[in-house]
């Protein structure tokens, strides 16, 4: 798999990514940009896109998602709780092609395997998705810290459980963390150091 990290619109900067499988297909996680930067992405790369897979549904993760759906007909995937159709929540469910399942698992998207974990507490329809090494965590988990709980959807109680799930996952220390805003870490330097994580905060 090949990653490539492309930046959100200012003032947000969020973390979005295309993922390149090898076979011609890509994937990309909570596109923020123009979507013209990832078809550039795509047509240098000689990809099409064919999926994408939305952490929450919080308009600074979805911002091209139904543009790179209709210029590419790539499938949106993304937990119908955060399809709400509001400013906050722009997705609506009929733009919604294939729903998170309901229970944690293994998904297939752009011939990659993902393990798909709910993660609710930024927002009740939150996942993190892991591939090669890589945990894509939305606004779940940050470095150092956490994603915001004071928002419609948001609640402490599932921030909590679900940030110490993560901190328990059995995946290595090395596992990269590509969380929805500002800078990567791995997931053993976040059990280590995160107050979220270690209880600190709590």
């Amino acid at each position: 798999m090949e990653l490539l990290h492309i930046p959100g619109a200012w003032p947000l900067y969020t973390n979005t990514f295309l993922l390149f499988s090898g076979d011609g297909r890509a994937a990309v996680v909570d596109p923020a940009a123009d979507a013209a930067v990832y078809e550039k992405a795509l047509a240098e790369h000689g990809a099409r896109l064919t999926d994408i897979l939305l952490t929450h549904g919080h308009y600074d993760h979805v911002a091209s998602a139904a543009a790179l759906r209709r210029s590419t007909g790539a499938k949106v995937r993304l937990d119908p709780a955060d399809a709400l159709g509001t400013e906050l929540y722009p997705l609506t469910p009929d733009l919604i092609d294939e729903p998170w399942p309901a229970a944690d698992g293994t998904v297939e998207a752009a011939g990659l395997s993902f393990r798909l974990w709910h993660t609710p507490g930024h927002t009740k329809g939150g996942v993190c998705l892991y591939t090669d090494g890589c945990l894509f965590c939305g606004d779940t988990l940050f470095a150092g810290s956490c994603g915001r709980m004071d928002l419609p959807g948001g609640s402490v109680a599932e921030m909590q459980k679900s940030l110490a799930f993560i901190a328990a996952l059995p995946l290595p220390d090395e596992t990269e963390v590509l969380p929805g805003h500002e800078r990567f870490s791995t997931l053993g330097a976040e059990r280590r150091q995160n107050p979220c994580l270690t209880g600190d905060l709590w």
